[in-house]
């Protein structure tokens, strides 16, 4: 690889791992689940049923805007949330990506071994 290419893919990964590091959390993949659902949804909406704080729910809606995966709006006094589906597409073309990678690798390392 060249070293602009690999200083461009190095760029790609730090500026994604924001995504990966809020999906590492399972109340916020669970806040991404019920925002896949479709409309936008308040915090108070969210909250409904779980055992989370308004003020937690919050703190991880930050996050996930932080992140590019959610964008918050503004309606009357509310405020509602929405599932931003590019950067998951961008995260899922990168872990294809690196999968396909470890296979070529691996393709690499049997075929060294068999000869």
């Amino acid at each position: 690889m060249s070293p602009v290419r690999g200083k461009r893919a190095q760029n790609g990964l730090r500026r994604r791992a924001p995504v990966f590091a809020a999906l590492g959390d399972p109340t916020r993949l669970a806040l991404l689940t019920r925002l896949s659902r479709g409309s936008p949804c308040s915090i108070a909406r969210l909250t409904r049923g779980s055992v989370i704080t308004r003020q937690a729910i919050t703190k991880h809606l930050r996050v996930l805007q932080g992140a590019g995966l959610v964008r918050g709006v503004r309606r009357g006094r509310e405020a509602l949330f929405k599932l931003e589906p590019e950067p998951l597409a961008e995260a899922r073309r990168t872990l294809e990506l690196i999968s396909r990678q470890w296979d070529d690798a691996l393709a690499r390392l049997k075929s060294f071994v068999e000869r």
